[in-house]
Parts: C-alpha cells; structure tokens; sequence
C-alpha cells in the first residue's frame, strides 16, 4: 500500500464537534476501503489567504495513512459531494512529514536538538 496526506478545508461556521464528526465519517470511509491511519491532525481554524466559496477562515484536517488506490478513489468522492468541505488535497508521499499548525517552527526546532 502506498502512503498518502491530505489536507482538507471545512467550512467556517461548523462546530468542533461536527467537524470531529466530519473527520470520524472519512476515517471510517477510509477503514472500510482498506486503509490504515496513521495520524489525523486537526489544525484549527485558520485565515484563509483569499475567499473560498465566501469563506474567509476554514477548519484544516490533515490526514496520513497507508491506503490501495481504490480507497483514495472513494474517499476524494466522498469530499467532492460533502458540502462542509471547501478544498482537499490528497498527495502520495514517500515518508510521512512532521508537519503541525506550527509549520516552520517546529522543523527548525527538531534541527536545533
């Protein structure tokens, strides 16, 4: 199985609670397709550089895990028909990064040490 992230944005005015419910319903999309999770991140709500969908903050989920190909095929078509979702992406990726809300910052700090 080849390993993938993706990132997605929900829309503002939902609750924590419902977009933990969100991320619970693709999570278990993805472990009926055959995929392993990894990690699941939820970074807050953050600006969004410019208006999405007349959004202007956006809740962000970062997704890792292990899927086949059919499994990204039915998760990506869940996202593109849910109508809380503004934007995702999905990349294939070799390792998994250490990424985190704080970006940057916690990179160069695992390089100090």
């Amino acid at each position: 199985m080849n390993k993938y992230e993706s990132v997605l944005i929900a829309r503002q005015d939902l609750g924590a609670s419902q977009v933990s419910s969100l991320v619970d319903s693709l999570k278990q999309v993805l472990s009926d397709q055959g995929a392993e999770i990894v990690r699941v991140d939820n970074w807050g709500l953050k600006n969004l550089a410019y208006r999405i969908k007349k959004n202007r903050k956006g809740h962000y989920v970062l997704f890792n895990f292990s899927a086949p190909a059919q499994a990204i095929a039915e998760f990506e078509r869940i996202m593109r028909v849910n109508e809380d979702i503004i934007r995702y992406m999905t990349v294939k990726v070799d390792e998994f990064s250490e990424a985190s809300a704080d970006g940057d910052a916690a990179a160069e700090a695992a390089v100090e040490n």
